[in-house]
C-alpha cells in the first residue's frame, strides 16, 4: 500500500515484512512464499494501537477497525458534513428517476387500468388473453423501472463511494471534483454492476439463498473498483477477499441498513401513496396521481440511497481496517500518523 491516497491494494512483493528485499541489502536466499501479514484487529471493532481512537479520527469515522453503531454513524455524519454534495447529487439522480419511471408508467398507464378487471361474462379464452396481456404489460413496466433503478443508483453510489473515501480522510470534496474522480471509473463500474446483477440473479433463480450469498460475497466490490481503481475483475476478488471469514458480519450490517432505508422510505411514501389513490378502492391511476406517488419516492430515494450506499463503503474501509492494517495507511494519508 504506496499510494499517497492510502487505497492502494496490498501489494506483498513490496513489503519487508512478507519477504521482499529491503533497500541496501544483497541477494537473498530463495523462500518459501508467504502469506501476507496484517495487523489483526479484534472483529469487535475493539480500539486500534496507541489510543480508543486508534490513529485518530481525522474525519468522519476513527481510524480503527469499527463497531456497527459507528458505521451507521459514520454515514449519518457524512451525509452531514457534506450534505450539499450527497442531498444535492441524491436529489438529481431520484428527480431523473421520478421523471423516468413516470415517462415509463404513462406508456403503459391505458392498458394497465384496462386490465384492472378482467370481464367476468367474456369466454375463458378471452380471459386467459386478457391476462397474458396485463403479465405482459406489467412485466414491460417492471423492466423499464429496474433498469432505471440499476443504471441510477449504480452511478449515485459510485458518487458517493467517492465522497466517503474522502471523507473518511477529512477532506472536503465539491461535487465537480467527485465526478471528476468518478467518471474514468463510470462505465467499469456499470460493467461491475451488470456481472454482479447477474450472478445474483442466477442465483436466486437456482435457490434464493445462493443469491443473497452471492449478494453478500461481492457487496464490496463497488468500493474496491473506485477507491483502489483496480478492475472489474480484481475488484470482484477483492471483494471475495474482504468478505471471507466475515460473512454473517457484512451481512448482517447490510440488512440492519437495508432495513432502516426501508422503514424510514415506506414512512415518506406512505402520505403520497395516501393521497395519490394508491390504497384506494379504485386501483385505476390518473397522471396526477402517479406523479404524487414518484415525487413521494424521489423524496425517500434522496434520503435512504446515499445512506445504504455510505454504509457499503465504510464497511469496505472497516474490513480493510481489520484485514490489512489501512487504517495505518490513512492515517499517514490524513497526516496524523
Amino acid at each position: 500500500m504506496t499510494d499517497s491516497t492510502g487505497w492502494s491494494t496490498p501489494n506483498p512483493d513490496e513489503d519487508p515484512r512478507r519477504g521482499g528485499q529491503q533497500p541496501g541489502q544483497g541477494p537473498q536466499q530463495p523462500q518459501q512464499p508467504q502469506q501476507p501479514q496484517y495487523p489483526q484487529y479484534p472483529q469487535q471493532g475493539g480500539p486500534g494501537p496507541g489510543s480508543p481512537l486508534g490513529h485518530g479520527k481525522p474525519g468522519v469515522i476513527p481510524l480503527r477497525p469499527l463497531s456497527l453503531g459507528e458505521i451507521l454513524d459514520g454515514a449519518i455524519t457524512t451525509m452531514r458534513r457534506h450534505a450539499g454534495v450527497v442531498f444535492g447529487a441524491s436529489a438529481v439522480v431520484a428527480l431523473l428517476s421520478a421523471v423516468l419511471y413516470l415517462i415509463a408508467d404513462l406508456s403503459v398507464l391505458d392498458s394497465l387500468n384496462q386490465a384492472v378487471t378482467i370481464d367476468e361474462n367474456a369466454p375463458p379464452e378471452e380471459q386467459l388473453d386478457q391476462t397474458f396481456t396485463a403479465l405482459q404489460d406489467s412485466l414491460a413496466s417492471s423492466g423499464v423501472a429496474a433498469l432505471i433503478t440499476v443504471l441510477t443508483q449504480t452511478f449515485l453510489a459510485g458518487f458517493l463511494t467517492v465522497v466517503a473515501g474522502k471523507a473518511v480522510l477529512g477532506q472536503s470534496i465539491s461535487a465537480g471534483e467527485a465526478w471528476t474522480e468518478l467518471k474514468p471509473r463510470l462505465l467499469p463500474l456499470f460493467g461491475l454492476t451488470l456481472v454482479v446483477t447477474l450472478a445474483v440473479m442466477v442465483g436466486l433463480f437456482l435457490c434464493i439463498l445462493p443469491g443473497i450469498w452471492v449478494y453478500v460475497l461481492l457487496a464490496l466490490a463497488t468500493p474496491a473498483l473506485l477507491l483502489e481503481r483496480g478492475r472489474v475483475g480484481g475488484a470482484l476478488r477483492r471483494s471475495r477477499e474482504l468478505v471471507r471469514g466475515a460473512w454473517w458480519r457484512v451481512f448482517g450490517v447490510l440488512i440492519l441498513a437495508t432495513i432502516i432505508a426501508i422503514v424510514i422510505s415506506l414512512v415518506i411514501q406512505i402520505p403520497f401513496g395516501a393521497f395519490g389513490g394508491t390504497f384506494s378502492m379504485d386501483t385505476g391511476m390518473s397522471v396526477g396521481d402517479l406523479l404524487i406517488v414518484r415525487i413521494g419516492e424521489a423524496i425517500a430515494q434522496t434520503i435512504t440511497v446515499p445512506f445504504v450506499a455510505l454504509v457499503t463503503a465504510l464497511l469496505y474501509i472497516d474490513q480493510r481496517m481489520r484485514k490489512e492494517g489501512l487504517d495505518l495507511e490513512l492515517a499517514r494519508a490524513a497526516g496524523t500518523a
